[in-house]
């Protein structure tokens, strides 16, 4: 991808106009992106800050089908997320795997009520199940886990769901898009929507936030995929639109492996407050969480509260033999949910649906708001297709079902670089040609020199931030060993994109200031 290119596009394609424009650079609209530009329409995506910059790139880090839904009685939902989880672990298998989980049990009947349910979770999977599930006695449960608490344990479910990187994906997803033919514009926001002489949405006004510049873009049809900001989309649309979306914060921390020490994860059926508590190794790290905090006001950098990050520590310390503190704590970050919202139950959270909802208002504006990662490709599918049937854009066939993203060569679970996918190889020539690009920008973080230049000619990052936070994953890492890498990144970034001196000495200022609210 390169943003020169991208924005000629632009550009050149305002004559004709486009057949669909996308609002919202996370996992649905870029997800949305992809279906469309497979099928063949002339699509363009605008985001008004990075790709995944929200709720996108901070969640639990799973594929999966959502024990917890199943309890809630969702049927459905599962079994479509599973499905789901099935496709994209076959589509992208060099950014996902196949993580195992233990619930650990402190009384018979939790043996038997899990044992049951995660039977049934295996059936709902059908021919794409990951492994079935089993119970396993105490010490067994203590051989896959050893620092979890023995005391009045009984054993331990064996269940397995998916694992990835969610803000390596959506790149990889917007990669696809621009290799099919289509535009992705990080850092672009839609100020208002066109309209023709009867009312009906004809396009967008979009702003490049860099440069200012303003463009009128005309199109068949306008997809609001926003997220937590579809409201605000909603009101440009009709001032008097009531909300739709009730805002929920997930927080998760990140601790070294050695809270853990192990490649299963522990899954914790029910805490305190009724949720679903996670440990998951990741990238040699433990993220643990979440939490579910109903809020009234939604921002691009949502902060964590006390009692969230106190909850998760003192939830995680009641099944570790060594307890977490806070000073222990690598990184913090919290994530918006975009849950439809409930008339009936206006604060509910936990019990709201995760299943999306589409929408399509009387001038044209198609709306997508709620879901959950794992059921992005479905959503975009279903967005598309409901357009196709109001008749908004002709009929034509999806094709993302089996949209493989990389090549079976190019995965191997010991190489680490194979989350590029079928670029690997050309961070290796990076590496062969110049020694020093092999270099690691920090000893406490994964990354090596040659990874920060490939990606700043190759995925579009604008900022130290979508260098350190989504391009690679160093801040949710180790935030301040990522911090301490900010000079050397952005040097590299400087180099390769043209920058000056004064941008870099900018740059690391700001993230100092960002990571504060990661630590």
């Amino acid at each position: 991808m390169n943003r020169v290119t991208l924005v000629k596009q632009l550009d050149d394609t305002q004559p004709q106009g486009w057949d669909i424009i996308v609002i919202g650079g996370g996992a649905t609209g870029l997800g949305i992106a992809l279906d469309a530009v497979t099928r063949g329409y002339r699509t363009i995506l605008f985001e008004q800050s990075d790709f995944t910059k929200g709720t996108s790139s901070r969640s639990t880090k799973l594929v999966h089908g959502g024990v917890r839904y199943m309890a809630q009685g969702d049927i459905l939902l599962v079994k479509e997320a599973l499905y789901e989880r099935g496709l994209i672990l076959r589509n992208a298998p060099h950014i996902t795997a196949n993580q195992e989980f233990v619930i650990p049990v402190y009384n018979y009947w939790d043996v038997f009520l899990y044992t049951v349910g995660l039977k049934f979770y295996d059936l709902l999977a059908g021919r794409l199940s990951m492994g079935k599930s089993y119970f396993i006695n105490r010490s067994k449960a203590l051989e896959r886990i050893p620092l979890l608490r023995a005391a009045g344990l009984k054993g331990g479910i064996v269940y397995h769901d998916g694992q990835f990187d969610d803000s390596r994906l959506a790149i990889t997803i917007a990669g696809a898009c621009v290799e099919n033919g289509g535009t992705v514009l990080n850092y672009f926001r839609v100020e208002k929507l066109l309209k023709d002489e009867k009312g009906h949405i004809t396009g967008v006004e979009v702003k490049n936030v860099e440069t200012g510049k303003t463009y009128s873009v005309k199109s068949k049809l306008v997809i609001n995929a926003t997220g937590v900001f579809a409201d605000q989309i909603h009101r440009m649309d009709n001032p008097l639109a009531i909300a739709t979306i009730k805002p929920s914060q997930g927080v998760h921390i990140v601790l070294d492996n050695r809270f853990l020490n192990s490649r299963s994860a522990i899954m914790i059926p029910k805490t305190d407050d009724g949720r679903v508590l996670f440990a998951i190794p990741w990238y040699g790290k433990v993220v643990v969480g979440t939490t579910d905090t109903p809020l009234n006001e939604i921002s691009l950098e949502p902060e964590a509260l006390d009692e969230e990050i106190d909850f998760i520590l003192r939830t995680a310390g009641r099944y570790l033999t060594k307890a977490p503190l806070r000073e222990d704590v690598l990184c913090i970050f919290a994530g918006l949910r975009p849950l439809a919202a409930n008339p009936d139950k206006p604060e509910a959270t936990k019990e709201v649906s995760r299943r999306h909802k589409i929408s399509l208002s009387d001038s044209g504006l198609l709306s997508i708001i709620g879901g959950k990662w794992t059921s992005y490709r479905r959503m975009a599918e279903e967005t598309i297709d409901r357009a196709i049937k109001a008749g908004i854009i002709e009929s034509r066939e999806c094709r993302t079902r089996n949209f493989r993203f990389c090549s079976d060569s190019a995965v191997s679970d010991s190489d680490r670089l194979s989350v590029y996918g079928d670029h690997a190889s050309e961070i290796r020539k990076l590496i062969e040609d110049e020694p020093g690009m092999g270099e690691p920008v920090h000893p406490r973080l994964p990354y090596c020199k040659a990874e920060i230049a490939w990606i700043a000619r190759n995925e579009m990052p604008e900022t130290l931030e979508d260098m350190l936070a989504r391009r690679t994953r160093a801040l949710f890492l180790d935030a301040r060993a990522s911090a301490e890498a900010g000079p050397v990144v952005a040097g590299i970034m400087a180099s390769e994109l043209g920058f000056s001196l004064s941008w870099q000495e900018n740059e690391v200022s700001k993230y100092n200031d960002l990571i504060k609210i990661y630590i």
